[in-house]
């Protein structure tokens, strides 16, 4: 069945973000979800998730699931907002815990941060197949970018996180703590596997001055155009680009925020006794 899909696209963190369906009046998934965050104030907003959660009372949906293509270490998740508005299940990768024990001690967060992965409703293993009301869903692995990293197909569409970007821009970086260029390689060929025609949708775009924002591409585009992994590349030449690529990149602006929530499927930190949630921020650490 080929499914439905409505984008959603962030001009702030350049992040797409899907509501994926059967039918109207069906069952849907929700991709990506991004929270508002100013980090001048550190103040959070819904204007991003309520537009999806507009959509979705629009086509009178039901939703099932709330999908984390990775812990996104450039914008804020709403996953915890649209499930209680919503309902549905939250989902990651079944390596999340490799994630949390990383950045719980980075952060040193306290032992009430349980690095087993419970925060999120469910965590899916490679080739986990799934429901979405008709619509039947697949679980990929596609580690490198992060170790949990997940992308997730629907009939001819495969919603593949940061381990594609669009082919003129290239690929994620691999040089978050977990990550691995020589990984990310092989799950990127694992992708353009798939049948020439079948479509693979972005997370994010950060496109050049001489087009607008674009999300979504074919394997037959990528193969023939990425500028980090066409027809031709071996394993040894993108690594040593990806690595030598890296170490020229900045951290990304909402790294410090997002990773706290994103870990913890979109839930900010627990309130302290004052009533109020902090955000921790290592000095000469990262």
């Amino acid at each position: 069945m080929i499914p439905l899909i409505k984008a959603f696209f962030d001009s702030a963190t350049w992040t797409i973000s899907y509501v994926v369906f059967d039918e109207p009046k069906g069952s849907c998934a929700i991709i990506d979800p991004v929270l508002d965050y100013e980090p001048k104030s550190s103040r959070t907003s819904t204007r991003s998730a309520d537009k999806l959660i507009e959509f979705v009372n629009q086509q009178q949906l039901s939703v099932v699931w709330i999908l984390e293509t990775h812990a996104h270490a450039d914008h804020l998740s709403s996953a915890d907002y649209l499930k209680n508005k919503l309902g549905g299940k939250t989902a990651i990768g079944n390596n999340i815990p490799i994630v949390q024990k990383t950045f719980k001690a980075i952060f040193n967060m306290g032992e009430e941060f349980v690095t087993d992965g419970h925060d999120f409703d469910h965590l899916f293993a490679d080739g986990e197949l799934f429901q979405v009301g008709k619509l039947t869903a697949k679980a990929i692995s596609v580690s490198g970018h992060t170790p949990a990293d997940m992308a997730y197909q629907f009939g001819n569409a495969i919603f593949v996180g940061d381990t594609l970007f669009m082919p003129d821009i290239g690929t994620a970086r691999a040089d978050f703590p977990g990550g691995n260029a020589c990984q990310l390689f092989r799950s990127i060929q694992k992708l353009l596997a798939f049948p020439p025609e079948t479509r693979l949708l972005m997370c994010h775009d950060y496109p050049p001055a001489n087009r607008s924002a674009e999300w979504e591409s074919t394997v037959a585009q990528q193969l023939a155009h990425n500028i980090h992994v066409h027809h031709g590349i071996k394993e040894d030449e993108f690594v040593t680009m990806r690595n030598k690529r890296d170490v020229t990149l900045e951290m990304p602006n909402l790294l410090l925020p997002s990773i706290q929530v994103n870990i913890r499927a979109g839930k900010l930190p627990p309130v302290e006794k004052n009533g109020v949630a902090y955000f921790k921020i290592p000095i000469n650490l990262i």
